[in-house]
């Protein structure tokens, strides 16, 4: 099975690799880019700075596979990317990286929100808030 985890944030770098793999690919029409990115939200007055992921990365991957067939099954998709980070990541960095291909714009489009929803849905990754006090908090997805 492919690596869909990264230690620590997923990079610029490491997206842009990924996307200009597919640029010479005459079959594809269009690509569509999810990046989901740690916020600094305040919650009960203190801010977060950080949330640290972690995961069963069996069972994750296992997921993360059985998302990655149906979406291919339920799309007229070329290509597909899921990563999530794990370990901690500060807030403004990027944690969460879907990128899809294929022949039309809509199906890229209804594809990168079935895959976002069914990862957050399904997945059993976990997310520590870290605030700025040195307290935290489990992480509700949103």
């Amino acid at each position: 099975m492919k690596k869909v985890f990264i230690e620590g944030p997923i990079s610029s770098d490491f997206i842009a690799q990924s996307i200009a793999k597919h640029q010479s690919k005459t079959s594809i029409g269009a690509h569509n880019i999810f990046l989901g990115q740690v916020r600094a939200d305040v919650i009960d007055d203190k801010k977060v700075v950080a949330i640290e992921y972690t995961c069963y990365e069996a069972l994750a991957n296992e997921k993360l596979h059985e998302i990655r067939e149906e979406a291919f099954e339920k799309f007229d998709l070329i290509c597909m990317h899921i990563y999530h980070s794990i370990g901690t990541i500060k807030s403004g960095e990027v944690c969460f990286f879907v990128f899809v291909s294929s022949k039309r714009r809509k199906e890229v489009y209804a594809a990168t929100e079935w895959i976002v929803n069914a990862v957050k849905d399904r997945t059993p990754i976990f997310g520590k808030e870290l605030f700025e006090d040195d307290s935290h908090q489990w992480k509700v997805n949103s």
